[in-house]
């Protein structure tokens, strides 16, 4: 699980949101840690 900051800190409630940039770092995470498998066979 990759976990990003959500305002006020609410989560799976209809108000939540997460600001784009925490999206974007987030995904970035998820897109690095794939890359570094990858970089060991996995």
């Amino acid at each position: 699980m990759i976990f990003v900051t959500s305002v006020k800190g609410i989560s799976h409630q209809g108000d939540e949101y997460t600001k784009p940039e925490h999206i974007d770092m987030g995904a970035d995470v998820l897109y690095q840690t794939v890359l570094k498998l990858d970089e060991n066979g996995f």
